[in-house]
Formats: structure tokens, C-alpha cells, sequence
């Protein structure tokens, strides 16, 4: 029998520069312009649902879920999800993406948003919401707007301006 190739465990605070270097060199500077950027803004991610990915010693992946709201049902955004290009093609990020909404229903959460890409997402459980159901503060292209549904009848909930619980 195989080791597994990687670890996920919950994020902790000494992970925060390794993970801050691995967004870096996925998404770049331009990431705090994104539409996502700005929902999560000023917002922690939720520590007991963002996960890593532990390749031997290294950090090699990450996954953040931060509370927000959707219209004024509570809901959770996924992201950033990141591999660093080292350890990519091996399944750790959908592995991060799993695991991270199997807490997020066992805490109780109903449902999570993320603008990412249907083929990758879609076998995880996220389905495309047209424009007129659910809208962000900012531009983004709607076919990439996905909801994954945590119990039953979430998806019918999900309705009106995605924010930032603060706001």
C-alpha cells in the first residue's frame, strides 16, 4: 500500500506567510482587484474550515472559506484555492475543496459561492446561478458564478447581492 501523497490539515497561524507566498505566485498582485478580493475584505477566513495541504514538510496547497451573505441568507465563499505548481496535477486541490465543505456541513453551514470554473468545480458538488439570482459587488463573469449546496434546498435560497457579512 501507497502513503498518500499529502496531508490536509486545518490552517494555523504560522502557515499565514506560506500561504500568503503561495497566493503570490498563483494569482499575483492583481488578485486584490478581483471581485472575490472584495467580499472577503476586512472579513477573516474561517480558521476551523481553511484547510492546507502538506507535502512532506512543505505547504503545498491551501484553501480558505470566509462567511458572507447572499441576500440575507448566511453562505461561505471558497477562496482563495491554490497548488503550488510544484505538487500540481495530484489531486490535492480537489482534495482541499472536499474536505473543506465536508466541515462546512458538518458545522452546519447550508451553502458556499465561488467564481471559479464549472468543469473543475462541478464534480465537486458546484453548479452554475444565473445573474439574476445572485449578483456581486463588482465585475465578474457570471458563467463563473457557482454555488455547491450543503443541504437540501440552499441552492433556492440563494438569492439577491452577495456581500460581505459586514456590510
Amino acid at each position: 500500500m501507497h502513503a498518500p501523497l499529502y496531508l490536509i490539515r486545518p490552517e494555523v497561524a504560522s502557515d499565514d506567510a506560506e500561504i500568503e507566498a503561495l497566493h503570490d505566485l498563483a494569482f499575483g498582485p492583481g488578485r486584490f482587484a478581483r471581485t472575490a478580493h472584495r467580499l472577503r475584505e476586512g472579513v477573516p477566513h474561517d480558521p476551523d474550515l481553511s484547510l492546507v495541504a502538506l507535502f512532506g514538510h512543505r505547504l503545498g496547497g491551501s484553501v480558505r472559506l470566509t462567511p458572507i451573505r447572499i441576500g440575507d441568507e448566511p453562505a461561505l465563499l471558497l477562496g482563495p484555492l491554490a497548488v503550488h505548481p510544484d505538487f500540481g496535477n495530484r489531486g490535492a486541490g480537489r482534495a482541499l475543496v472536499r474536505a473543506s465543505l465536508d466541515e462546512a456541513r458538518r458545522r452546519g453551514h447550508r451553502m458556499v459561492l465561488l467564481v471559479g470554473d464549472e468543469p473543475y468545480y462541478g464534480p465537486l458538488g458546484f453548479r452554475h446561478v444565473p445573474p439574476a439570482r445572485v449578483q456581486l459587488p463588482g465585475p465578474v463573469d457570471p458563467k463563473r458564478v457557482l454555488i455547491a449546496e450543503l443541504v437540501p434546498g440552499a441552492y433556492e435560497a440563494a438569492q439577491g447581492l452577495a456581500k460581505n457579512w459586514r456590510w
